[in-house]
């Protein structure tokens, strides 16, 4: 699992069939300090994430096609797992 930032919605009129009516979001990784760390990737959300929320990202394909999606055949990959509203930063 990473941290990511919602950078906006994402709209296909073209897609497998498992994944009609499902929610995509473009999302950038980032660091712990909050900075882009990595290329945007498409999840899947069933929690209603939205752009500028911090999110907690899974590539466990089964649990996306299980708990987002619905159907462990789906080729989604990528998911939603948390939606991150504080972090708390231990002290050495």
């Amino acid at each position: 699992m990473q941290r990511a930032r919602v950078i906006g919605n994402v709209t296909s009129i073209m897609k497998h069939d498992s994944l009609q009516g499902r929610k995509m979001l473009l999302v950038v990784p980032v660091s712990r300090e909050g900075k882009g760390d990595g290329d945007p990737s498409i999840v899947y959300d069933r929690l209603g994430a939205g752009p500028g929320d911090l999110v907690l990202i899974t590539s466990d394909g089964r649990y996306t096609g299980t708990e987002i999606i619905g159907n462990r055949a789906t080729p989604a990959r990528w998911g939603v797992a948390g939606i991150i509203d504080k972090k708390h930063e231990e002290k050495d």
